[in-house]
């Protein structure tokens, strides 16, 4: 195919153009024909739901050009995005909409539904349509939560725990997302909301367990961010709270050791990681840990050492530092 992006005309031939070719064997999501939709492999459970937030990989070619004019797939990790928010293309928000995740599929987008009559200059031509492969990674629905994180306190009170608890776990799931993408401050936001939570629900004893495990989680994630972000006395606060729920965890204990490691208190760094060893001895990460702790510990000494040395090594004409 060549470099061209002029469209072919009415006079094209019989055939007609490679896009009008393919939009004879897709479905019509618009109703006009203005989104076109042709399932590569199909996804599984629920459909996308409006104003979710969508993990995709997606990339946009014109009809005669070999190259996309826009992809992310070159990313590691795609970006976590909101529709009506960060997805602008019509075409691309309804075809999100008809889709599940793991799915893979082809579509094209009419002129009203993409860039519309004046195009995007340079790189989409007036009145153009063009075709988008996607793969929907994942979505998660944050209507829901965002709707229930404005309410007062009194009035989430009057929501029974499961949604609380749902809440807090899309909260904490956003966290995760975005920690995947190396946004630890804004992780950190996501689980300091789900904790907040979770601290004002009150519950009755038969169901408190259910809180304090979501409590876990998101104690858990928030020593990780705080060590990412080089904060290890935050991390080690939040790990010890981990700790009063679960004086056996093992990633707790690991975390704990980790930040203590940091602040450079090897003693409590070691009794922690000495613990975690003693709950999984086989644990490559936390027995390298203490490998680790061993040699900072030796340097430390050593530095130690020579430091006394120097304070009380003879001077020039014999005397010690510090004598008459």
């Amino acid at each position: 195919m060549g470099g061209s992006t002029r469209s072919p005309g009415p006079g094209a031939g019989a055939a007609g153009s490679r896009y009008q070719r393919l939009s004879q064997r897709m479905l019509d999501l618009s109703g006009d024909r203005g989104v076109l939709k042709d399932v590569i492999r199909e996804g599984s459970g629920e459909l996308v739901t409006p104003d979710a937030s969508v993990l995709v990989k997606y990339s946009g070619y014109l009809e005669h050009m070999d190259k996309p004019f826009d992809s992310n797939c070159f990313r590691k990790t795609p970006r976590l995005m909101k529709l009506g928010e960060d997805i602008t293309l019509w075409g691309m928000e309804l075809g999100l909409l008809s889709m599940r995740r793991g799915e893979v599929a082809r579509f094209l987008f009419k002129p009203t539904y993409a860039y519309g009559m004046l195009g995007c200059p340079p790189l989409i031509p007036p009145n153009t349509t063009v075709l988008f492969e996607i793969e929907l990674l994942d979505f998660l629905d944050s209507a829901e939560s965002d709707k229930f994180c404005v309410l007062s306190a009194e009035q989430q009170d009057q929501f029974p725990l499961q949604k609380v608890l749902k809440v807090a776990a899309t909260e904490r799931e956003f966290g995760n997302y975005l920690f995947r993408q190396n946004r630890f401050y804004d992780a950190k936001v996501r689980y300091k909301r789900a904790l907040l939570l979770l601290h004002r629900r009150s519950a009755p004893a038969e169901e408190q367990l259910l809180v304090e495990t979501a409590k876990l989680l998101v104690l858990l994630n928030l020593s990780f961010t705080y060590l990412k972000l080089e904060r290890p006395t935050m991390a080690l606060r939040y790990g010890e709270q981990a700790l009063v729920i679960d004086q056996k965890n093992t990633k707790a204990l690991f975390r704990c050791g980790q930040a203590c490691l940091l602040m450079t208190e090897y003693q409590k760094a070691r009794d922690f990681l000495v613990r975690a060893q003693k709950e999984q001895p086989f644990n490559h990460d936390i027995n390298n840990e203490l490998k680790k702790l061993a040699s900072y510990y030796r340097d430390y000494l050593g530095k130690e050492k020579e430091m006394c040395h120097r304070m009380f090594a003879p001077g020039e004409h014999g005397s010690t530092v510090g004598e008459n």
